[in-house]
């Protein structure tokens, strides 16, 4: 007889353990009995065949659904516990790991550490494992500390692991902390500045390529729980007699990995000598980079850069703090299209896509327990509610998976970041970093963020997020040339697939300005034959490139703010937009970038087209209710100067005349600099809104790069005198502005 589609067996795994259901039942190969398959379910039988075919172990070594005494009656119990030897397990010996499964899809909480901690400790485990749908953990207990007393590692042992096996992972392949990652960096690039002699930049291209290697290998080691990292000075020297160039071997292999991606010439190389090559690889192969969180990475990246280069490539990265706090006061949502116009390495994208990310995953997972707890409320016999919840499990699983397009996740990373940098080195490190940090590189670009080239044209964003170049000026010579603004045919019909005439409109703007100046495509620089500071420009393209409505944060320099001979910047910005908040920065903050300048944060919301028309209507109110107050003055003062040039002329005293004409030249200018300066002030009054002021003194980063107390948002290392960080006093002004006379105190 044939089996149906339910009592079909469903083998998800290869090797000695099958995945095993039937009727809407999943079967424990551990209790020897059928469970009724909700998704929890699944996800700890499919992770005990991962143990048994993948690790080794076998079933009389595992224990599952065991109540670990001390923990409570109801919710104490270990999903899986595992012995070293099945004859421990016995002997009723305590057990060598400790794993907790989970089946939601956030990043894996606090709260299930010290749980696995709390069971590890009464087993006296030296291990213990977290997992849930989306990200497994490995940690190792060291029980001569206090809790926490648990530090994550890079895996667990094989069931065939010797003494010494079990010892090198203990003390050997761990996760690294930013110090130390920084630290490694450093010492990475002093044996290739000593031994190759280049310089900082050429230095860290070189760091670059083999930290992708690294990163590439440990992919698809811990996608395939390869037994063996062929990222080691052993398998180098190995390959050595077949390869002369080992190094390079692997680098063609990560290359072609990535082909799809651009991210590398065909032809380009690691430019290290063997010896020079196998002693970074030494260092690196003991840590893992794949399994390190983004922060500590992204942290320690900027730590090595800020203490390596100064000055030198250093400005292309913004302190993790700074790009914390701007992110979250722009507070990206699902759906929002989000620009960097001058990425550098990449941070404000990264940061945007991870909390986007999470706040995906939460959302699902919100869902799932929503429908959950709603059917527990409905007389449902368990085997009929499972089957519901696999449904929506599945679902809402669908609606998540990166690989598929359409998906939430696909289109967050493939539709909503996007970022460019003139620098073909940052540009190249940004991409590589998105792809590090989980995706979103497909976004990303080369070439001047002034130019609408690829996905990049006015009002398209959402969310402006930048730290443009500080200091530097955009000369009348600066001229859009031909390579400036080509794309290649394949690009073309992509982005005019997707954006249509919109893009294309964006693409023929550029076109036309082609052998121009670029300060031309903007209306602040007063004359397109000066110089212009390249800040102010951005101001006025980031604005250029929000949809109506849209939110923008931007470092600028103080003097923007304060400099009587830019209030022309700051009216522009006033015509355009809300100025929702000003926060100014230590002098020092940005001193490990190599960069002196005092810097402010300016946070503005572009205007609908309603509230544009509003703005506009009160603007040409305010004017001519100033005109209407000096009209008669001006009328009178003007006849009578006209009446006096006129009997110069019949005079015909040249003299005269010219100093009359130029009396009412003069006059006239006095006054419609009159009229501008308070119909501004009138606008002001008529159109006026709360800005947030805040001026912050501790914002996590020394002027040497190193960690400090950080005001600016919450986190474990708040200074004792605040009660409420910058974020926090915003998010209360936002709500009554009352409350806030002269902007948030400290």
């Amino acid at each position: 007889m044939a089996k149906t589609k339910k009592q079909k067996t469903e083998s998800n795994f290869t090797g000695l353990l099958a995945i095993k259901r039937q009727a809407g039942k999943i079967y424990s190969h551990i209790r020897k009995k059928w469970l009724v398959e909700t998704p929890e379910e699944r996800v700890r039988q499919e992770y005990l065949c991962i143990l048994v075919n993948e690790y080794g172990y076998s079933l009389d070594q595992i224990d599952e659904e065991i109540k670990v005494p001390g923990r409570g009656s109801g919710r104490g119990r270990a999903d899986f516990l595992i012995w070293r030897t099945p004859q421990e397990k016995g002997d009723k010996k305590k057990a060598f790991i400790v794993v907790e499964c989970k089946s939601d899809n956030i990043t894996i909480a606090p709260k299930d550490y010290d749980q696995g901690a709390n069971y590890a400790q009464y087993e006296n485990a030296p291990f213990f494992v977290t997992h849930n749908n989306r990200e497994t953990k490995y940690w190792k207990v060291d029980h001569n500390r206090r809790m926490p007393n648990y530090d994550e590692i890079e895996n667990i042992p094989h069931a065939e692991a010797s003494d010494k096996d079990v010892k090198d992972l203990l003390e050997k392949l761990k996760v690294l902390n930013e110090k130390e990652f920084a630290d490694l960096l450093h010492q990475c690039h002093n044996i290739i500045r000593n031994r190759e002699k280049k310089d900082p930049a050429a230095a860290f291209d070189e760091i670059a390529k083999i930290l992708f290697i690294k990163v590439d290998i440990e992919r698809k080691w811990k996608s395939q729980r390869l037994k063996r990292n062929l990222f080691t000075k052993d398998f180098l020297e190995e390959q050595k007699s077949v390869f002369g160039d080992p190094i390079n071997s692997l680098f063609d292999q990560t290359k072609k990995d990535y082909r799809a991606d651009g991210i590398f010439a065909d032809d380009e190389k690691v430019n290290l000598k063997y010896n020079t090559a196998k002693e970074i690889v030494e260092k690196l192969e003991r840590y893992n980079l794949s399994d390190t969180s983004e922060d500590i990475k992204g942290i320690a990246f900027e730590r090595f850069l800020g203490r390596t280069f100064r000055g030198e490539i250093g400005q292309f990265f913004t302190p993790r703090t700074i790009v914390e706090f701007m992110v979250r006061m722009v507070d990206p949502q699902e759906g929002d299209v989000v620009c960097d116009p001058a990425s550098g390495s990449g941070g404000f994208l990264i940061r945007v896509f991870e909390i986007v990310k999470e706040k995906i995953l939460a959302n699902v997972d919100t869902e799932y327990q929503t429908y959950k707890a709603e059917l527990d409320k409905k007389r449902i016999d368990e085997t009929k509610k499972a089957e519901l919840l696999r449904e929506k499990y599945d679902e809402l699983q669908k609606s998540i998976d990166q690989s598929k397009e359409g998906s939430r996740l696909w289109t967050l990373s493939n539709r909503c970041i996007y970022g460019t940098d003139a620098n073909d080195r940052m540009a190249r490190t940004s991409k590589m970093n998105m792809i590090m940090h989980g995706d979103g590189h497909g976004g990303i670009h080369h070439h001047d963020g002034f130019l609408n080239v690829n996905g990049i044209f006015e009002e398209r964003f959402d969310v402006v997020l930048t730290n443009p170049p500080f200091g530097a000026n955009v000369e009348p010579s600066d001229v859009v040339l031909e390579q400036d603004i080509a794309v290649t045919p394949e690009a073309l019909q992509k982005y005019e697939e997707l954006f249509g005439e919109l893009y294309i409109e964006a693409r023929e703007r550029v076109i036309a300005q082609k052998g121009k100046a670029i300060a031309s495509l903007f209306d602040l620089p007063k004359s397109n034959t000066s110089n212009i500071k390249t800040e102010i420009l951005f101001i006025e393209r980031c604005l250029d490139l929000l949809t109506p409505g849209g939110r923008l944060g931007i470092v600028l320099p103080e003097g923007v703010y304060n400099n009587p001979s830019l209030q022309y910047v700051r009216d522009f910005c006033e015509d355009r937009a809300y100025l929702k908040a000003v926060v100014s920065l230590p002098q020092e903050t940005f001193f490990a970038s190599g960069a002196s300048v005092k810097a402010s944060l300016l946070f503005m919301q572009k205007f609908t087209e309603q509230e544009k028309t509003k703005f506009e209507k009160t603007c040409l109110q305010s004017t001519d209710e100033i005109k209407g107050k000096y009209a008669k003055e001006i009328a009178t003062e003007t006849a009578r100067l006209e009446g006096l040039i006129e009997t110069a002329k019949k005079d015909k005293d040249t003299d005269k005349r010219k100093l009359l004409q130029k009396e009412l030249t003069d006059y006239i200018k006095q006054m419609n600099e009159k009229i501008a300066t308070e119909s501004r002030s009138l606008l002001k009054v008529r159109f006026n809104y709360p800005v947030f002021f805040y001026d912050a003194e501790k914002v996590g980063i020394t002027a040497t790069g190193e960690e400090d107390q950080n005001e600016l948002y919450p986190n474990n290392n708040q200074p004792n005198d605040i009660e409420k960080t910058a974020l926090e006093h915003y998010h209360c002004f936002s709500k009554n502005p009352q409350s806030y006379l002269s902007g948030a105190k400290r």
